[in-house]
């Protein structure tokens, strides 16, 4: 991880519209729940794993702390502000709980990123389109998101225009990820029953090994 400590924040609040609204967070795949899933893998590069919910939502994990939105707020952006104001460290990676497949190289590298002097942002910038929800932000970042907030902005990417961002791009993460599966993530029961055929092959091969 370098000499760059930092805190990882899970977004939990989804309300799965397409998957027949239920919590994104409390689905099954593999065995654990999504977000049990993210915190596990998580908790190996950092040791301050956050979990952020929604203020009618009841988590408890036994390897990250659990905090609700902002209580005036709701959203991605007041997820993002209530987890960077109770990250201990100053750079934190925030990730929605619906990604499976992260890719630890890939955090690793943009991680390495975070030594450059100044910067308040370290986001991917994919041919699809930025990736807000996998990226690093610096505790600097809070006025700005305050701001937004205020605004009533939804726009993830509606602050950045203020601050020095680093965006990482895609030629950069296919080194680390060539099919880059660190940003997929489940919004339909197809693709969770993708990602669930996807770990019992591994599972499968791993076993023949």
């Amino acid at each position: 991880m370098g000499s760059t400590a930092i805190s990882a924040i899970i977004l939990a609040g989804g309300r799965g519209e397409r998957l027949g609204w239920r919590d994104k967070a409390t689905l099954v795949l593999g065995g654990r729940t999504l977000v049990q899933r993210a915190a596990h893998t998580l908790a190996s590069i950092s040791d301050d794993v956050i979990v952020v919910r929604r203020a009618d939502q009841s988590l408890t994990l036994d390897n990250a702390r659990v905090v609700a939105d902002l209580p005036s707020c709701q959203g991605v952006l007041a997820g993002i502000a209530a987890g960077l104001e109770a990250a201990r460290h100053d750079w934190a990676l925030i990730v929605a709980c619906d990604m499976p497949f992260l890719n630890l190289t890939v955090i690793h590298h943009m991680i390495a990123l975070a030594s450059a002097p100044d910067l308040a942002a370290i986001v991917p910038q994919l041919q699809v389109g930025q990736e807000p929800l996998h990226a690093l932000y610096h505790k600097r970042c809070l006025p700005s998101l305050y701001r937004a907030l205020e605004a009533r902005e939804r726009r993830v990417r509606s602050f950045y225009a203020e601050l020095p961002v680093r965006y990482v791009l895609e030629s950069e993460i296919r080194i680390f990820d060539p099919k880059m599966l660190t940003f997929y993530n489940i919004n339909t029961a197809d693709e969770l029953d993708w990602a669930a055929a996807k770990l019992a092959a591994e599972q499968l091969n791993d076993g023949r090994a």
